[in-house]
């Protein structure tokens, strides 16, 4: 019974899947897509194939729901660009009688205050926008090796006078090999469309379906990750007419791009790769690196290097308070910086 229920699990994640590649349009509720905790902007930005006791990664993957979150708290913040704010919190609750934990999550992004004017250009006041969106989680383990999760989110966008609410689900599968230290994620997100649209012509939501693999090596504290997203479109570059990315030699007239050249960055641009090394006997320290290429392609300016893609952070234990941070580098105009607490309520209340 439960090997017909994960068959039949993964062929609704693919069913899913081929749905939300046909989705067209121009998408909202952008925000849904971003990176939510600080581990999750030092390790590139995505990360869905690691369990443990970290509540925030419940939002990238529900599958990763398990009894150690229990009465966890996570508050995460990121200070995005020219004064844009960007917060994530979370809380697990596991229940015995049934196996199953849940979470309830609440993430926002505010804009910032806008100057209003007339097509003249003449300023007729100030306006504010901002989007915020309720989860609502649950994990539960269908056998010694395979667990299934599920979010539900609720978005609402304003922006000055125009409204728009959505209502979007994750599923995920979360597969481990103890023995191997091997670890499988695979999750398809934001399925779902908006309730009430900014126009008549109706968006779509920011689809996306990934499968991560991590690998703890055996002679080193340090795990190993790949996150492939965006699986289910091939061609994810943008091929600006305005820049052929060319390349001149000599003075000679530029050379573009070959197709193949074309074909192994576009391949790329579906990975994540990243790295913790999990530092002392409980692992108490850890440093995190990650590198997104799709970022660095995405963001990169002709003719200037800059660390662009690359990602790092660090976190460590304090009893029951863990701290991390993130700094994700996506311009030569600079990287963001994401702060993060976690809180162990249930060791907390027991000392008080």
């Amino acid at each position: 019974m439960k090997a017909n229920s994960s068959i039949t699990f993964i062929f609704i994640v693919f069913i899913v899947c081929q749905l939300g590649a046909q989705i067209g349009g121009q998408e909202s509720f952008e925000f849904l897509a971003l990176t939510q905790s600080s581990r999750n902007t030092a390790l590139g930005g995505q990360l869905i194939s690691v369990k443990d006791n970290d509540i925030s990664l419940a939002y990238s993957n529900p599958a990763t729901l398990n009894p150690d979150m229990h009465k966890q708290l996570s508050m995460n913040h990121n200070f995005h660009f020219a004064g844009i704010s960007h917060g994530f919190a979370n809380a697990g609750y596991h229940h015995a009688g049934i196996n199953t934990t849940f979470h309830l999550g609440f993430n926002y992004i505010g804009y910032g205050d806008f100057v209003r004017t007339d097509f003249l250009g003449n300023e007729l006041g100030q306006f504010n926008s901002g989007e915020v969106a309720v989860t609502i989680g649950a994990g539960k383990q269908l056998n010694e090796r395979l667990r299934a999760g599920v979010n539900l989110k609720f978005a609402n966008s304003s922006f000055d006078i125009y409204r728009a609410s959505a209502i979007a689900g994750d599923i995920g599968l979360y597969y481990e090999n103890p023995e191997r230290e091997f670890s499988v994620g695979v999750v398809a997100k934001n399925i779902g469309a908006p309730i009430t649209n900014f126009t008549t012509q109706g968006e779509s939501l920011p689809f996306d379906f990934q499968i991560g693999l991590s690998k703890r090596l055996k002679h080193l504290p340090l795990r190993l990750s790949v996150t492939a997203h965006q699986l289910h479109k091939w061609n994810i570059r943008l091929d600006d007419a305005n820049n052929t990315n060319t390349i001149t030699f000599l003075g000679q007239d530029p050379i573009e791009q070959s197709s193949l050249s074309k074909g192994i960055d576009n391949f790329f641009r579906h990975f994540v790769f990243s790295g913790e090394f999990l530092i002392g006997e409980q692992e108490n320290f850890r440093l995190r690196l990650g590198y997104n290429h799709l970022r660095k392609q995405e963001l990169a300016v002709s003719e200037f290097r800059s660390l662009g893609g690359l990602s790092f952070g660090l976190g460590f234990n304090v009893r029951n308070f863990r701290f991390d941070y993130g700094v994700g580098y996506y311009h030569l105009a600079g990287a963001t910086n994401h702060l993060s607490l976690s809180i162990n309520l249930a060791s907390l209340g027991k000392k008080i």
